[in-house]
């Protein structure tokens, strides 16, 4: 099991599609220097880029592709309601 180490910067990218998936899935993990390309590239595609240290120590258990599991829902659920939002700005 990897430990989680909060003084290298972490990212996870989730991706869901409603019509063709029960819940959102890990598309893309990683630390340090592949944490901040995932960052960056969420920025060049505007994507909004939501910050929370426990959620992704949580899901940094998950493996590429694996679904988030139903004890997540809820913090997950505020992470795309914080990206509708956004995007609701930019309308």
């Amino acid at each position: 099991m990897k430990k989680y180490r909060p003084n290298r910067k972490s990212a996870i990218a989730l991706n869901y599609d409603e019509e063709q998936d029960q819940a959102p899935h890990v598309v893309a993990k990683g630390e340090g220097l592949i944490a901040e390309e995932i960052i960056n590239r969420a920025s060049e595609a505007e994507v909004p880029v939501y910050e929370d240290e426990t959620l992704v120590q949580l899901m940094n258990e998950l493996n590429i592709n694996e679904s988030i599991p139903e004890d997540l829902y809820q913090a997950v659920a505020e992470v795309f309601a914080f990206i509708y939002q956004s995007d609701q700005k930019y309308i």
